[in-house]
Parts: structure tokens; sequence; C-alpha cells
């Protein structure tokens, strides 16, 4: 069912309207801005007017069937009352009203499911419960319980929250222009992901914006996800419960699960979506990429300050948060000292002393020149806006970089002052009608030129596409682990290689394993019930002769019964021993919400120590299996380190992306693998210790 009427009403009726502070005289009061051709009544049955509207007393006496109702009524009224829209014709509507599954109660999520099906009964289509409602600017319906005032213009950024206060601290940023807010509470019936879906789509919106705790349909998350990549749409995300306690806040606040974050981050990575740290960061790059008319060409940038202080702050704050600052081609070096003082020293960041502040033309013809350079996608303009323009200053400065955009073949450009201050609005106004944006104070603005710079070198035709969760929620299952033999034949069926071996019970089988394999040897214990085989005396290294063999076997499977007499033991594993390579460990993380994905990174001991890891949604694509192994700090191992021979890194891909296809076609039962180590040579690799657990 389409959710037009839903967020796009022309009928709208509220249920509850009054003048007592709160929800529904806010809504009231807010619904006032609504414009003709839309018409908005009131239902009040112990009022004949509100707020110089006629009251009705039910439904059932308007002139038309609404489009939409919002309900500001209580939990136990909600029920009757979609009851009645649904008899008038009605299938949409807004509750507001708190009390179900985010409490976390038993009585709350029963009253959330009854609320559930009653609307999958009655066709309803419900944004809340326990929300704020929404606004659309494009048609001026302000379906909103929090009292706003009437926004100047319609923007280009979507905005949903799962949470009303950040939506209404968003529709007061002086500065930001929106398309939608969305407040999505708990939805149960409508979820934050089609509404994620309706603004991708939505042609008046050009950045969707989430403040997100948890997805509640994760396949259709991903799907929207990799839809907007595929259409370059912008995708800035505020994800919560990085930390445990925010995840614990996340969970209670609505009740939605916050997910491993690692796992969130790999996925954001693998569909180019901007995730940011807090609020500041999330309005300000998302009303960055709307102010644009268009988006740079790649990610490099130069700065142009009027003082040396201001340029030595933009080097420095820019390297640190990995702007990319080219060098000036000679022919534009040239033109620039053409057009500033002889004392100045041209270089990017430029400084371009104060002489030209009062010139408009000649600001302007020097942004022109630093634009026409081939090695530059975007200009700069570092200068503070105070709220008051006490000088021609601000306006010469604001009015040439307007002149510089109306060049033909202008580039992106933006404003970044040094101090936090309110911008004089006639300034603001200005840059804005030539899509100028003013960046906040250069920390921020400079890593928001990162996020920008990131989105336009991001290519989606290089990435596969992440399979999503298992069909059937894998959450809880009880795992059954394979021993290292089994979880080696499984590998090998997807063509991964591992260090010959055979699974020995009696002392003729382990001859005959020494026929086969020759020496050095290692035996290992094989029991899917024992997993740290070092830790009971179930491993022996270097055995070099037939005696050793027999007394490795033997103390092995006495070390076993001691140590774990319950455990299941398979045999004995005696293995080739193979020559030492450098440590890797690749892994699949199977996460309940987004899915499997896998991990690549220094394996052996140091895992712990290091923690030098890198993970992507499977499947994986080579491309990101490269990108996966040369973001590793350790890369450089591999690569040739003070004169070592260069490794087999296209076999390591080969590894990471055969595990990345194994991962999907087992995404409904693999759970878990390691394998630790994968030894990687100068010719080859080799798994030598791999174990995998799956749902039962």
């Amino acid at each position: 069912m389409s959710i037009k009427n839903l967020l796009k009403p022309n009928v709208i009726a509220v249920i509850g309207a009054s003048d007592r502070p709160g929800f529904s005289k806010n809504t009231s009061k807010n619904l006032l801005y609504t414009e003709e051709p839309k018409r908005v009544y009131f239902i009040n049955p112990k009022k004949d007017e509100l707020f110089g509207k006629k009251c009705y007393n039910n439904l059932a006496e308007l002139p038309e069937s609404p489009d939409l109702v919002i309900l500001c009524v209580n939990a136990g009224l909600v029920p009757q009352m979609l009851r009645e829209a649904a008899d008038v014709g009605c299938h949409s509507a807004v509750v507001y009203a708190s009390g179900y599954g985010e409490t976390g109660k038993p009585e709350g999520l029963k009253l959330q499911d009854e609320l559930s099906e009653l609307c999958e009964e009655l066709g309803m289509l419900v944004m809340g419960p326990n929300c704020a409602g929404y606004i659309n600017f494009i048609d001026t319906v302000y379906a909103f319980g929090l009292g706003v005032d009437k926004a100047e213009r319609a923007g280009r950024v979507g905005l949903i929250s799962q949470s009303g206060q950040i939506a209404l601290n968003a529709v007061n940023m002086e500065y930001g222009d929106y398309s939608y807010i969305i407040s999505a509470g708990n939805s149960s019936v409508v979820s934050m992901e089609e509404y994620f879906d309706f603004l991708v789509e939505d042609p008046d919106t050009a950045v969707v914006t989430l403040y997100l705790e948890g997805p509640q349909k994760p396949a259709e998350f991903v799907r929207a996800l990799e839809k907007a990549a595929k259409r370059k749409k912008p995708v800035v995300i505020l994800k919560t419960g990085r930390s445990e306690k925010g995840s614990q806040i996340a969970s209670s606040h609505t009740g939605s699960l916050s997910g491993a974050d690692q796992v969130f981050d790999a996925m954001f990575k693998k569909y180019g979506v901007i995730r940011v740290n807090d609020m500041e960061e999330l309005l300000s790059t998302s009303q960055l990429f709307a102010t644009l008319d268009k988006l740079p060409a790649g990610p490099n940038v130069s700065v142009m300050c009027l003082s040396g202080g201001e340029t030595a702050i933009s080097a420095d704050v820019g390297d640190m948060e990995g702007v990319n600052y080219p060098m000036f081609a000679p022919e534009t070096l040239e033109k620039i000292r053409e057009l500033l003082p002889s004392y100045s020293t041209p270089n990017n960041p430029l400084d371009t002393t104060a002489t030209l502040a009062h010139d408009r033309e000649g600001y302007a013809n020097l942004v022109k020149t630093v634009m026409s350079d081939p090695g530059v996608d975007l200009v700069v303009c570092g200068f503070t806006v105070h709220k008051r323009v006490k000088d021609r200053v601000t306006t010469d400065i604001a009015e040439a970089l307007v002149r510089a955009k109306e060049d033909p073949d202008a580039k992106p450009i933006v404003m970044m002052p040094f101090m936090e201050s309110s911008r004089a609005p006639e300034i603001r106004d200005l840059l804005r009608e030539a899509n100028v944006p003013i960046l906040p104070t250069s920390t921020y603005g400079f890593r928001l030129l990162k996020n920008l710079g990131k989105f336009v070198t991001f290519d989606i035709s290089e990435k596969a596409s992440a399979c999503g969760p298992a069909e059937e929620s894998i959450a809880g299952k009880p795992l059954t682990y394979l021993s290292e033999y089994n979880s080696k034949n499984k590998l090998a069926e997807w063509g991964i290689p591992s260090a010959e071996s055979r699974l020995v019970n009696t002392e003729e089988e382990v001859q005959q394993a020494i026929r086969d394999l020759g020496f050095p040897l290692v035996a290992k214990i094989c029991s899917a019930d024992i997993l740290h085989k070092t830790d009971i005396g179930g491993v022996r290294l270097g055995i070099d002769d037939e005696a050793g063999a027999m007394e490795a076997f033997a103390e092995i499977l006495a070390n076993a019964k001691k140590h774990e007499p319950d455990a299941n033991i398979e045999g004995v594993l005696f293995q080739k021993m193979v020559d030492k390579g450098v440590e890797i460990i690749i892994g699949v993380k199977n996460d309940p919400q987004l899915g499997p994905a896998v991990m690549c990174g220094l394996g052996g001991v140091f895992v712990e120590m290091f923690k030098d890891v890198s993970l992507c949604p499977a499947p994986i694509s080579r491309k990101e299996a490269t990108d996966m192994v040369m973001s590793l700090k350790s890369a450089q191992l591999l690569t040739g380190y003070r004169g070592s021979a260069p490794l087999d890194i296209e076999a390591l891909v080969d590894v990471i992306v055969r595990v990345g296809d194994m991962a999907k076609a087992q995404k409904d039962s693999l759970v878990e693998m390691d394998i630790n180590p994968l030894f990687v040579y100068e010719k080859g690799v080799c798994a030598v210790d791999a174990v995998l657990a799956y749902a039962e």
C-alpha cells in the first residue's frame, strides 16, 4: 500500500483538537499553516470552534472523507478512533500516544501487537505510535505535535528521526531547509524503512538524512541503501549504539535493536553512506549536499583565506581531517601572482592577503582563477560571517563569490568561518540563492569536506550487492561447531586450500598418515567440543619420526580425556607441517540484522593484541577484497617490508572472495567462521586452522 496519502494528504482531520497545552494544541495550530486547496477539520464534540475553525462532533459529520486522521488521544481510545476512520473511508493516521513497545514491558508490547493487527485488519497506514508526527514542507502539511513556526521555504533534505526532540531541533535550526521531517517513533505499522524508501524515490528530496537507533526491517533497509547508492542520492546517517551504553539507551527508547556497530559501519561503507558522529555534523553535512547545485567532480580542495593565520589553520586542520590539497598547476600559479601583491607566496591553501578584501572584481577573478585549475574540484572561501554586517568587506566577499558562480564552467564554492557566530541573514540568503553553502567552523567544516570527497569518489559499480540477513532469524539459535577436520573439508568445497592432513584413531592409521604425509608433522586433537586445543595439551609441533608420532598420538588422546572427559573425540589430526608465512585471519560474522560480513586482518596471536581488521558484508567483489587487504595497517607486511619479497595478495583476495560467496550461499545457517591463521606466501596461501559454527 502506498504511503502517499499518509505523507501527502489533501484532507486532514484532527481527532481531539484542543486549545490545552500539548500535542493536540500544537497540532491544531501547526495545521493552520495549511494552504488551499488542502482542507483541515477539527474534531472535538465539546467545542463549537477552535482557533477560528469550526469543530465537528465526529468524523461522520465531516463534509468529506479525510485522507489522514491525526489522533490526539490516549492509547486506550486509539482502536476506536481508527475503526471510525476506516468507516468513513480513511486509511492513514498519525498516532502520538505512547505506552507501547518502547516501554519494553509485556503490556506495552502486547498493546503494540494489537495495534498492528488492527491496522492490518482495517488496511490502515499508521505513523507511530510514540511519535511526534511529520512536516511535509513541499505541500505545507504540518502534521506535527510539537510547536513550530512556519518555514520560509521548502528545502531538499528529507529527515527521518526515531526521536521527536531531534526532529524538533532540526525544524528550529535557523539555516535548515527541508522537504520532509518525519518523527517515525516506534513505526509499528509503517516502518522506518518505508519512509526511507519514499524519500529515496522522492524527486523533491536531494539528500536523505536519518537519526537511526536501529532498523526494524533490516532486509528492506539494505535494499533502500542500495537503491540510494545506485541513484547517487546522498544518505547521511547518525547511528547510535557505538557504545554499550548507547546501545542500551537506543533499545529502551524505541524498542529498536542497535545491532553490531562494526557491521553497520561495513554496510554503510559498502553503499557509500556518510556516517556522522553528532547532530551538528548530521544536519550540516545534509545542508551542504542540498545547497550545492552540482557536486564536485572529485575530492580535491583549494582553500582561500584573507590572512596567514587562517591559512595555516586550514592547512593543519584540513590535513588532520584527510582533505586533499592539490598543488596548483604552473599556469595557475602564474595567474595568481598577477592578481596578488608581490609579497604574497601562492600555495594551497592560499593566503590571498587582505588586499583584495575591498576589491569585489579582483576577488571574483581570483576565485575564478583557482577554480580553473585542472586539479581543483571545489573552492573554499575561508571567511567568518558575523551576525551583523558592519562593513563592506563581508558583502564584497559574498558578492564576489556569487559573481564567480555565474561563470558557466564554475565549480562548487563553499564558505567556511573560523569562529562560531550567527550568520547575517542577508549574507546567508545571498549565498544560498547562488548555491554557495556556509559550513560550520573549521574542524566541522573540513570534516564535511571529507564526507563530500568520500561520496563523490564512491563507485557502486565496484561493489557486490549485500545478500542481507537470513530468511529466518538466526538470533538466539543454539550453535553446532565443526571440528577442524570437518571445517577444512567444508572450506575445500569452496576451493580454499589447507594443509594436507589425515584423521587417525589407531596406531596403524598413524603409520599410514606418516607414509602419506612424510615429516615433519603436526598433531592436534580433533573435536568440535574442544576449540582451544593448546590449552589442554592437544597440540604437538615438529614431529620428525615415527616414535614421536606414536607418543604424540597417545599423549594428545590422554590429555583430551583428562581435561575434557565429556567431549566427543573424532580422533587425532595429523597435518603436514607447512612453512610459516605471514599470518592472516579470515572470518565470518553472520549478523542477525544485516547478514553475514567477512573479516580480514592480522592473524595468529596478534588478532586480539592489535585488532587490525577490516570488515565487508558478503558477498564481496575482488575490488572490495583488495581494498580490505590494503586498508590494514599491516598491509606492508604483504606488499614487501624492509627488503622482504612481496607476497601473493591475489591468492589472499581469492580466499576472501570465496569466503564471501560461501557466507552468502549459507547465510541461513552459517553463523561464525574463523580461519586462523591463513599463511600467505610469495606464491599461494594455506589455511592452517579453521572452525565453523552453524545454527541448529
